[in-house]
C-alpha cells in the first residue's frame, strides 16, 4: 500500500543506516582503544572477570616490588655479616699469634680493640629502610616479608625470617644479647688478654678468647647462610610471580582485547 503520510521504504533505509552507523562506531571504538570490551555494557561477564584479573595483577606487581625490597635488605645485611667475618678472622689470627710464648700481647690487644670497633660499626650501620636485623634484642620477633598474593582467598603470603640467627648485639655500643656476646667483652680491664705477668693466666685468657671468637664465627656463618637461603627462595618466588603476572595479562587480553585485523577489515 502506498501512503502519502508514511514512507516505509525510507524508514527501512533509515533503520539500516542506523545499524551501519552503530557497527561503524563500535568498530572505530575498537580500533582507537584496542578493546572489544571497554566497558560493562559491551559484555558484563567478560568485563567483570577482566577487571578482577587486572586488580589481582596489580597486587602481584606490589608483591614483586616487596620482594625486590626484601632482597635489597638481605644484601645489605649479608654484606655487613661478611665484613663481620673479616673482623672476626683477624681477631682469630691475632689470638693464634698470642698463643705463642713471648708474643706481644699488648699489641695484639690493640688490634683486637680496633676490630671490636669495626664489629660495632658493621652491625649498627647495616640499616635499610629503618630495618636492621643485626642489631636488636637477641630474642626478637621473627621478621615477615611479603612473598605472594592469593586473589581467591584475598590473602597476602609471607616468608618468616628468623632474625635470632642474625642479631649480633642488642645496643649500638656492642652490648646485649646476640651472636657476638662472648666477643664484645674482650676489652678493658676485665676482658683484655694481657692482665699481668702471670703467663699461665694470660694463656688461659687467650684460649678462652679464641674459643669465643670461633663460636662467633660459626654463629655468624650460620646467620649469613640463613640470609642466603632466604634470598634464594625470594628469587625463586620472584620468578614465579613474574610468570603468574604474565599469565594474568594474557588472560585479560583474551577477554577484552580487540582483534585488530578483524576490526580493520570491518572498517574497510
Amino acid at each position: 500500500m502506498a501512503s502519502i503520510n508514511t514512507n516505509l521504504s525510507a524508514m527501512t533505509a533509515l533503520q539500516s543506516l542506523k545499524t551501519t552507523q552503530n557497527s561503524l562506531s563500535k568498530t572505530q571504538g575498537q580500533i582507537s582503544t584496542g578493546l572489544r570490551v571497554g566497558e560493562a555494557s559491551h559484555n558484563a561477564s567478560y568485563w567483570s572477570i577482566a577487571t578482577q584479573m587486572k586488580s589481582d595483577n596489580g597486587a602481584l606487581g606490589a608483591v614483586k616490588d616487596s620482594i625486590s625490597q626484601s632482597k635489597a635488605m638481605i644484601d645489605t645485611f649479608s654484606s655487613a655479616l661478611d665484613k663481620t667475618l673479616v673482623y672476626l678472622n683477624k681477631m682469630k689470627e691475632g689470638l693464634v699469634a698470642a698463643s705463642q710464648p713471648g708474643a706481644d700481647l699488648a699489641a695484639i690487644q690493640t688490634e683486637i680493640d680496633t676490630n671490636l670497633e669495626g664489629l660495632k660499626s658493621a652491625g649498627s650501620s647495616a640499616t635499610f629502610n629503618g630495618q636492621n636485623w643485626l642489631m636488636g634484642v637477641g630474642s626478637a620477633t621473627d621478621v615477615k616479608v611479603v612473598t605472594s598474593y592469593d586473589g581467591n582467598a584475598q590473602k597476602v603470603g609471607q616468608l618468616t625470617i628468623d632474625t635470632t640467627k642474625t642479631v649480633l648485639f642488642a645496643a649500638a655500643d656492642g652490648t646485649g644479647a646476640g651472636l657476638l656476646s662472648g666477643v664484645m667483652t674482650m676489652t678493658g680491664a676485665a676482658g683484655a688478654i694481657n692482665q699481668g705477668a702471670d703467663a699461665a693466666a694470660n694463656a688461659a685468657r687467650v684460649a678462652a678468647a679464641l674459643t669465643a671468637v670461633d663460636d662467633a664465627i660459626n654463629s655468624v656463618t650460620t646467620g649469613s647462610a640463613t640470609l642466603g637461603a632466604n634470598k634464594a627462595l625470594l628469587e625463586t618466588q620472584e620468578s614465579f610471580i613474574g610468570v603468574l603476572s604474565d599469565s594474568l595479562t594474557a588472560g585479560v587480553s583474551a577477554f577484552v582485547d580487540a582483534d585488530m585485523n578483524e576490526a580493520s577489515t570491518r572498517l574497510q
